[in-house]
């Protein structure tokens, strides 16, 4: 879920991190305006001393986070927890998608060592779960499968005892690259859908809807013991009935875990908003879903596909075991 809140434009502690242009492939798309925002949807800076340790753990490791580099209105909460979600493989992601805020160009090549940089970075933090993600890197043979088991297995070597939850591109056209991420055993394997199938288009359109349905599925075929999870945003025009669809898809596949957030658009050059969604209609999806047989779900306008992981994963393993 990719977003951008006011204070994270204009308070210099949250900067992100390289002072490169943003989205230059955006430039020619036409002006939407950015929509005032709802009372429920606005959280506070951040700012707080655990912030400041976690960003410093951040730097000197010189790490990216998609935290930053996706604008994430939890930052201030989940950074001053000690929790941050790593992303992999550069700051710049092969396609460019209308809702989201990571910069879109030719990725530089992959750093050997930022498995032990990013394991040595949970060490320090302490961390008991860790999220990490990556950008989408179709320029790579295997779309950077080896790089995500190298760095599930510095982690593990270096923090045995930390769950790991791994937000995964969709690997299309990658053969094989599913079962080397599979292969690693990571605790929990996330791939998000982003939204309904029509919406694909104009939303998401380097990828394939029942491609990213059937990545998941095929996720509980290779071991079943890896909880997998999904999510998507709300907001972009989608129908009611097209989210129960894709509950009942996500269900077929075997999917444990699903998430719903609002969009939030990021800058003018992206999707608009098409609709603030209220917080009593996320709850209405919240019961839907675990009526529908999810183990676990999340829906809230702030809900986001690593916010509180860590207490997430541990409610996943009690609810599996009854």
């Amino acid at each position: 879920m990719t977003v951008l809140l006011d204070f994270l434009n204009d308070d210099p502690r949250t900067k992100l991190r390289t002072d490169r242009p943003r989205h230059p492939e955006k430039v020619n798309r036409p002006d939407t305006p950015l929509q005032k925002k709802p009372a429920w949807i606005r959280v506070k800076a951040p700012g707080s001393a655990q912030w400041t340790e976690t960003r410093r753990i951040v730097r000197e490791n010189k790490l990216v986070t998609v935290c930053e580099e996706a604008g994430c209105p939890n930052i201030g909460e989940c950074w001053a927890k000690r929790h941050a979600t790593f992303m992999i493989m550069g700051d710049t992601c092969t396609r460019a998608c209308a809702f989201c805020n990571v910069r879109t160009g030719l990725p530089d090549p992959l750093d050997a060592d930022e498995p032990g940089k990013v394991a040595d970075a949970v060490a320090k933090l302490g961390l008991e779960h860790v999220v990490v993600t990556s950008v989408d890197r179709d320029d790579l043979a295997d779309g950077g499968a080896a790089h995500f088991a190298a760095t599930i297995a510095a982690i593990r070597a270096m923090s045995p005892a930390t769950s790991i939850e791994i937000l995964t591109p969709d690997f299309l056209r990658k053969h094989g690259a599913l079962e080397t991420v599979v292969a690693a055993r990571p605790d929990v394997l996330n791939h998000n859908l982003e939204t309904v199938p029509s919406k694909y288009l104009a939303v998401r359109p380097g990828a394939r809807y029942f491609h990213s349905v059937r990545l998941l599925q095929r996720v509980k075929e290779l071991d079943p013991r890896i909880f997998t999870k999904s999510g998507i945003m709300v907001g972009l025009g989608e129908d009611r009935s097209e989210v129960l669809q894709l509950m009942d898809d996500l269900r077929s596949a075997d999917v444990d875990f699903l998430t719903i957030g609002q969009y939030l658009q990021p800058t003018r050059k992206h999707h608009a908003v098409m609709r603030f969604v209220p917080p009593d209609e996320f709850e209405a999806y919240r019961k839907t879903a675990y009526a529908k047989g999810f183990l676990m779900v999340s829906a809230t306008p702030l809900t986001r596909s690593s916010h509180h992981a860590g207490d997430d994963f541990r409610k996943l393993r009690e609810r599996r075991s009854i």
